[in-house]
This record gives C-alpha cells, sequence and structure tokens, in this order.
C-alpha cells in the first residue's frame, strides 16, 4: 500500500474558552471553519470533559465518507458513498436539521470508484455560501445545491467538462479539494487541460470565469486558500511540485515556489503568520516562505533537509494543519509526534507522544485553536483538550468521541482509525465515521 493513499483524507480539533458572561455562537461553513483558519471562537464551553463523557444531542446514521461537516443557518452538511455493484455505486450530499439530526433532504449521483486506492467515501468538505452549498464527489463530480431543498443549480463533471483522466498522474485517490468562494467567484482545483489545473466558476451559474496553471503533474489534494500580502489579495494554490500565488480575480500568476514532494502529499493547509507562510508535508517536511511585503513575492526563509518519514527533522505532517502561535510552530509528525518549532529557524524546541498514543506511520488528528486552548481529535477517536506552549505539552482533559472505523490497512493497536475532521459549532461537535454523525454539546451550561 502507497502513502499516498492517505491523500484522500482531507481533514481538525478545537481549542476552547469558557466562563463568559455572554456566549457568543459561530457556525462552520466550510473545511476548517470560516475563512480556513481553524480557529474557533465561541464561548460559554466547558473547561474539562465529564467522567462519563460528552452528552450527544442527536445521531443518524450514514455511509462511508471522509468529508467532514459543514455547519450554517442551522442546518448540517455532509457527503457519504455506498457501493452497489463492485466499485460502482452512489454518492450523496445530505441536509440534516442541525438541532435533531433529522435528514431534510438528500441528493443523489453515480460514481465509479474503479482505480481509487483510498476508496473509503468523498474526502471534501462541503462549502455553504448563503443560500448555496458546493459539494465535490471523489470521482471530481462538483454540484451547486440549493441549502433548503437540496435542488441540484448546476453541475460540473471534471473529466467529461475537462478531459480530466485520474489515472494519468500513476496512481489515483480521487478529489479532495474543497471549492473555495471568493465574492462572485467559485475556485476550485479542477486539473483539466488546457491549463485548467485551476478554474473559477461563476458561483450562480456554474460558466467559467478563468483558468490557470498547467495539468501535466499531479493535482494533489490541497485546499486552496486566500492570504493578504504585498498589498494584494493572494491566491494559494499548493501544488506537490510548487506553490503557486495567483489573482483571484483574474487569475494572473504572481510567483511561483519550487516545492517538490513525495506522494504528491499537500495534506495540511498552509499556515500564514504575518509576513510569513508555513508548509509542512510527510516525506519532505516543511518550509517557511518570507512574503514580499511591497509588492506579491516569495522566497525560501528556511527549510527543512529530510525527504524521509523516519528521519525526521523539524515537521513532517500527515494530516494535522499546524498552529502558530507566539513564534512557535505546533504540529502531528509523521508518526504522531505531537512537536514544537521555532517559528524563525525551525528548531525543535520539544516533542511529545501523549497526545496520539501509538507511534506509528500517519498516526495524526487535527488541531483548532481558541483562545489559550487546542482541541486536538487525534485519529483513535478521541478529544484532548490541551494548552501548547514552548515549555511543553499540557493535558487537560480527554475523552471518547466517536469510534473509528476506517482501516488505514498498516498497523496497529486498534486497527481503524478516524481521518475526518470535526466541525465547531454553535457550542457543539459534530463528526462522523463510516456508521454515523453526531452532534456531542461542548456547552458548559449542559454539564
Amino acid at each position: 500500500m502507497t502513502s499516498a493513499r492517505l491523500t484522500a483524507v482531507v481533514a481538525c480539533a478545537a481549542c476552547l474558552a469558557g466562563g463568559a458572561a455572554e456566549v457568543a455562537a459561530d457556525d462552520w461553513p466550510e473545511f476548517r471553519g470560516a475563512g480556513r483558519l481553524g480557529v474557533w471562537t465561541e464561548t460559554g464551553i466547558l473547561r474539562t470533559f465529564p467522567e462519563d463523557g460528552l452528552k450527544a444531542r442527536w445521531r443518524t446514521p450514514v455511509k462511508a465518507g471522509y468529508s467532514g461537516p459543514a455547519v450554517a443557518d442551522g442546518r448540517v452538511f455532509i457527503t457519504d458513498w455506498e457501493p452497489r455493484q463492485g466499485m460502482r455505486g452512489v454518492e450523496r450530499a445530505l441536509a440534516l436539521d442541525e438541532a435533531t439530526g433529522e435528514i431534510l433532504w438528500t441528493q443523489s449521483w453515480e460514481a465509479d470508484y474503479t482505480g481509487i486506492q483510498w476508496e473509503i467515501g468523498p474526502g471534501a468538505t462541503p462549502t455553504v455560501d448563503g443560500d448555496r452549498v458546493y459539494v465535490l464527489g471523489r470521482t471530481g463530480v462538483m454540484s451547486a445545491l440549493a441549502v433548503d431543498t437540496g435542488e441540484l443549480l448546476w453541475r460540473k463533471h471534471y473529466a467529461e467538462d475537462y478531459g480530466v483522466d485520474r489515472m494519468q498522474w500513476g496512481f489515483d485517490w480521487g478529489f479532495a479539494s474543497a471549492p473555495l468562494v471568493d465574492g462572485e467567484r467559485l475556485i476550485c482545483l479542477v486539473g483539466g487541460s488546457p491549463d485548467a489545473r485551476v478554474v473559477a466558476f461563476d458561483k450562480m451559474t456554474g460558466e467559467e470565469q478563468w483558468r490557470a496553471l498547467p495539468s501535466e503533474a499531479d493535482l494533489g489534494v490541497a485546499q486552496p486558500i486566500i492570504i493578504e500580502a504585498g498589498g494584494a489579495r493572494q491566491l494559494i494554490i499548493w501544488n506537490p511540485e510548487e506553490v503557486a500565488s495567483l489573482d483571484p480575480v483574474t487569475g494572473e500568476v504572481y510567483w511561483r515556489q519550487p516545492y517538490v514532494v513525495g506522494g504528491a502529499m499537500t495534506v495540511a493547509v498552509p499556515v500564514q503568520v504575518g509576513a510569513r507562510l508555513f508548509f509542512t508535508t510527510f516525506y519532505d517536511g516543511p518550509m517557511m516562505l518570507a512574503l514580499n511585503q511591497d509588492r506579491p513575492g516569495a522566497t525560501i526563509a528556511w527549510k527543512g533537509s529530510s525527504n524521509s518519514e523516519i528521519r525526521t527533522e523539524g515537521l513532517h505532517a500527515v494530516l494535522a494543519t499546524p498552529i502558530i502561535d507566539g513564534g512557535y510552530i505546533y504540529g502531528i509528525c509523521s508518526y504522531g509526534q505531537l512537536r514544537c518549532l521555532d517559528a524563525e529557524t525551525g528548531e525543535r524546541i520539544w516533542e511529545t507522544q501523549e497526545a496520539t498514543v501509538e507511534r506509528r506511520r500517519w498516526v495524526s488528528g487535527f488541531m483548532v485553536k481558541n483562545r489559550d486552548r487546542v482541541f486536538i481529535n487525534n485519529d483513535r477517536g478521541e478529544l484532548i483538550i490541551s494548552r501548547l506552549s514552548p515549555a511543553g505539552y499540557e493535558e487537560i482533559s480527554r475523552t471518547q468521541l466517536i469510534a473509528p472505523t476506517s482501516d488505514p490497512g498498516n498497523r496497529r493497536e486498534l486497527r481503524s482509525v478516524s481521518w475526518v475532521h470535526p466541525a465547531y459549532a454553535n457550542r457543539h461537535v459534530l463528526t462522523r465515521n463510516d456508521e454515523e454523525i453526531v452532534s456531542f454539546s461542548l456547552d458548559a451550561a449542559d454539564y
């Protein structure tokens, strides 16, 4: 089995603060929440977990999938997959009532998973924008749906519409890059020809507005993000051979920085802090870019030199997008080591196995920051409240959240893993496995 099979997973945890007199409530409308920043700002959250675990507000059966939930305006959106004949089956988008878990509507389409190496369902979290939700299936079926009824408003088939041959790259794990809304545009990693690695559609009609970058090499599974630097908004596209910055309005290329990564494992989302932009990947480790502040541009501030998953330096992340705070980088490395690095130099300050427990290949988790705490969803299905500082890892509380159901095929104590990015919304954490989606209360008032 190749490590590239991991990259179908696209997925986080959260740090919480509680005890405030006024309670703020937030939705979670896309991958890693608003702006894809992995930050949960709500208050009124419990400080430690009860001994008998969290209260489930509801549980709803679903089929298989790695896509996390999105939450907006009282609805929860999720995608799943059910094989019907061999590797042919049906993908679905579902909307649930956020308060009860009742399924409000489903929209389904046929999908052929033949050749996909990690075939357990969709990997892209839905993106909600007002009265529309955009969902992407593993085979490149991208649909714009009405949030209230599930009505199909428009659809793109990447293979048919853009000539995408999923098998041309040597191995195939399907599509897992969630569509990104920017103004009137829906920006998607398509991998089409000619020069349609990235395509911006009119989000209302599906009409192509621009296309950019060649598609001869592997598409990878990176999440497109938008940053501000050098006096401009920049669309960051991380390809397995380079990082590219584009004008999100026109598709014009601002700059390109070579960064070849093994296995096309462009999983962890780039993290911007001020004039720096940080990347990390399983085989080839970290790269910190210095962003030009006068005009769009970038140079390498520092970069790891190891391309080994075992003899690692710095941070060789698998799934977990790092947190950068107070001049330090916190992230989960290739075999589950939670590490702290000096953001200025990349020097390792400390590491611990305590959060993820088992030191094995691809052991990982997801992290989200809220004020002074970090919530870590490890791949054992546990939820941890922690504090991270240059002094070390401080575990505050831990509870079992959901049963791991996905077989990684390479290990381990528990045999199955949980590789789904949860949603933190309205004082609840919502997550799923291959059998159910669950909403748990994190509201201090409920305990």
